[in-house]
């Protein structure tokens, strides 16, 4: 993202500097206070090849079990919900929106923690979290729906730590260039790998086995690979730490307390609405209250945190835009993507595991779209890509929202599913190699934490939103179709808006662009 990258940020990485900054201490204007109580070096990364491919395979995976997890759920929820007795539409919606929650929510602060007390460390710690809530999540069948949502809200702190600290390991490990845009485009490519993965076994194991052992199984895979991230993963030095500045300090405790009260607050009653309605006191008292909180954190970042979890300081209008377009851009997803399996499901009858085939195009669809962003990144102006990305979103779902039920798989679906990998696989990798560049290294794991966090919370946050139009819409469930295309309309609505949000994105660097050549030819 040619235009970003050059004018974003105030000191982005360049080529054959970052070895040169290993012993120097950042300056604190230029970088964020926690700065000068910290420095990063880079990580030598592989020299052999067959070393170098395990070592991006190890990274990958986290992306790939993050979206795994997710599609676990969400194929075959209606066969979860059988086993705890229920079929209510909000009560199944819990069963991915409890997940991407705690992934959405907790990134944030695992990427902080990531670049205090090394990447390493967290990543093969966020592999053993999650194989543990997943056994856990598992053998929930022998208790009731309540507990499998609370199991997977903790399986989702798992890669909240897994996936800032294998994006900021590649961006301390990799200098920025061709190598770099490919490593992180395959990374993104994992995404939708991961999805149909995770929806195809669950959905074997659901319809010819039992349910539980798509969790249990993800257990044992996860644990896999904390033994190869111990064994793959280069040594990681420890971070220079000041050590007259307290922890609670450097974690930004306080901030830290509010952000996630606030973040999960706000999404629990957005989630719980669609459950219990509107009327009820505690959703809106809750979602009042979780306002507040990140009113408070707001105002602590940016007045009073010494050292911020956003780093505001090396950040700037263009960030604010790229992340807007990512917010819009994964909300809409979330509605195409839970509404389409229970699209398929419900009114065309189709079992979990033919939804899993159907879904499966996204895999070479996605492939091929990172590969393409890796290798136009820096011949194509960041905002073009951005832009792309959300009309891909945008078609994607009118395509979906305005197919017959009756109508033929490879018309208006099997399009749908061709478009959509595009937005996906061209806004997360763009994004995310973009901040990796752009920051520098004691900021890798923050860096990788805000388009994490943006995607899985707006994931949530969707959902939730969505559950509330659908239930108001489908006049008591008679109409299940009506609410269902309520909820599309909803996600067109959003891609729309980040459609134009990309626009004046892409308006605004041709301005600043347009004018520094002006002053360059007076100065000439």
């Amino acid at each position: 993202m040619s235009e970003l990258h050059e004018s974003a940020m105030p000191s982005p990485i360049q080529d054959g500097q970052d070895l040169e900054r290993q012993d120097t201490k950042p300056d604190v204007e230029s970088r964020g206070n926690i700065a000068a109580h910290l420095t990063q070096s880079t990580i030598e990364r592989p020299q052999t090849l067959l070393h170098e491919t395990a070592f991006v395979f190890i990274l990958c995976m986290s992306q790939l079990m993050c979206q795994a997890a997710l599609g676990q759920s969400i194929a075959p929820a209606r066969i979860i919900g059988r086993s705890f007795g229920t079929t209510n539409p909000g009560q199944l919606s819990w069963f991915p929106a409890a997940y991407s929650l705690t992934v959405g929510t907790f990134i944030l602060i695992a990427g902080r923690l990531g670049d205090l007390y090394g990447h390493k460390k967290l990543f093969i710690g966020g592999f053993a979290w999650f194989a543990l809530w997943s056994l856990l999540a598992g053998f929930s069948v022998y208790s009731n729906e309540v507990f499998f949502d609370c199991c997977r809200a903790f399986q989702g702190i798992g890669p909240a730590f897994t996936l800032p600290n294998a994006i900021a390991i590649m961006g301390r490990s990799y200098s920025p260039g061709t190598r770099k845009q490919m490593v992180f485009s395959l990374n993104g490519a994992m995404a939708p790998t991961g999805f149909v993965i995770g929806a195809v076994f669950s959905s074997l194991l659901a319809e010819f086995a039992w349910w539980p052992w798509a969790y249990w199984i993800t257990a044992i895979v996860c644990v896999v690979f904390v033994v190869m991230g111990h064994l793959i993963i280069p040594y990681t030095a420890p971070p220079f730490l000041d050590d007259s500045v307290s922890m609670w300090s450097r974690v930004d405790a306080l901030g830290s307390i509010t952000g996630v009260s606030g973040l999960v607050l706000v999404n629990f009653a957005w989630n719980q609405a669609p459950i219990v309605g509107w009327t009820n006191a505690y959703t809106y008292v809750l979602l009042i209250v979780g306002i507040v909180f990140l009113g408070l954190f707001g105002y602590i970042e940016s007045r009073h945190a010494k050292f911020p979890l956003i780093p505001f300081a090396v950040m700037d209008g263009d960030v604010g835009f790229l992340l807007a377009c990512v917010a819009f851009g994964w909300a809409s997803f979330s509605l195409w993507m839970y509404y389409f399996w229970q699209f398929l499901e419900n009114l065309r009858n189709v079992s979990p595991l033919l939804a899993s085939a159907q879904f499966s195009p996204v895999v070479m669809s996605g492939f091929c779209a990172a590969l393409t962003t890796g290798y136009i990144l820096h011949r194509v102006p960041g905002s073009i890509i951005m832009m792309i990305a959300l009309s891909a979103f945008m078609v994607g779902l009118i395509l979906l929202a305005t197919a017959p039920v009756g109508q033929t798989y490879w018309a208006q679906t099997f399009v749908s599913l061709i478009i959509m990998p595009w937005g996906m696989d061209m806004s997360f990798p763009a994004a995310t190699l973009l901040l990796s560049n752009a920051m520098p290294k004691e900021h890798q794991g923050v860096a990788a934490s805000l388009v994490s966090t943006i995607v899985n919370y707006s994931i949530s946050i969707a959902l939730g939103v969505g559950g509330t139009i659908e239930g108001h819409i489908n006049d008591g469930g008679k109409d299940i179709l009506r609410g269902y295309r309520g909820a599309w309309y909803l996600g067109i609505g959003l891609a729309g808006s980040g459609v134009i949000l990309s626009f004046l994105f892409g308006f605004d660097n041709w301005r600043k662009a347009r004018r520094a050549g002006i002053q360059d030819g007076k100065m000439g």
